[in-house]
């Protein structure tokens, strides 16, 4: 039976993110807490990983009920500890100085900063996916693949790749599900950056990482896969919104999740 095996929140985007047992899901379809806050440059671009690969030497820790973030700079010999609203321009400066240029952090309690505002739903993928992907790279585990990938939420008990269940063959149509009382529209999916192709920890990049995940992937897609979908294979995880039938408004682990018709 598909399960919610993990929730992972990411409070401020392109930085570390931080394991969870239960989360509250936003009228926006949004996870409360989910890229939250998002780092602006002075020409008001935001600063990620797909635009600045040095954001990767940073490890942070979040204390979400607290405020606070735990904020390691490579250069420095402990962390130091912000609280993210009464000493956010602290944390600005001090990003500002490990960045070389000035910064801000944007704020946005409603949807927070997605990728794709279309579908600011949690992303979904399953941990036998995450295994599968991680087993096409020598030397690269599970846990990293899954802080290459980035997604919300992850599902137990199911084959690799059973995600793909979750969106139509038809880009005008959705897949409805749920995620216990959760009711959810998987929409497409999702295509990845390059993110994915360097380390979380160094930055380094493999050079062969997306030829190799591209061919990989197209060679194990699902039966059940629709593959009209993919216009190139370079996509992995399902983004989604909230159904406007929901009216819960909490996952949990161990939740069931099942597709609706």
């Amino acid at each position: 039976m598909p399960y919610l095996a993990k929730i992972v929140l990411y409070p401020i985007k392109s930085l570390d993110g931080v394991e969870v047992e239960n989360v509250r899901v936003l009228p926006s379809g949004a996870l409360e807490y989910d890229r939250e806050f998002a780092i602006f440059d002075q020409g008001g671009n935001v600063v990620n990983a797909k635009r600045h690969a040095k954001i990767h030497l940073l490890r942070t820790e979040f204390a979400l009920l607290q405020r606070t973030i735990s904020l390691q700079i490579p250069s420095n010999d402990s962390p130091e500890i912000f609280h993210l609203d009464r000493e956010r321009q602290s944390l600005e400066a001090t990003l500002s100085d490990f960045f070389g240029f000035a910064v801000t952090l944007a704020q946005n309690s409603q949807m927070g900063f997605p990728d794709d505002r279309n579908c600011p739903g949690p992303t979904v993928i399953s941990t036998a996916t995450l295994t599968a992907v991680a087993s096409w790279f020598p030397g690269v585990s599970v846990e990293q693949m899954r802080r290459r990938i980035r997604a919300n939420i992850e599902i137990g008990g199911v084959p690799a790749f059973w995600e793909d269940r979750l969106f139509s063959p038809q880009s005008d149509e959705t897949v409805s599900f749920r995620i216990g009382d959760v009711c959810f529209l998987g929409i497409q999916p999702c295509s990845r950056c390059i993110v994915p192709t360097r380390d979380p920890d160094s930055s380094k990049a493999d050079s062969n990482f997306q030829k190799i995940f591209v061919q990989q992937r197209q060679a194990t897609l699902p039966d059940w896969a629709a593959s009209s979908r993919f216009n190139h294979f370079y996509r992995l995880s399902v983004n989604t919104r909230l159904s406007t039938a929901s009216v819960a408004r909490t996952l949990q682990i161990g939740n069931e999740i099942a597709t609706l018709t």
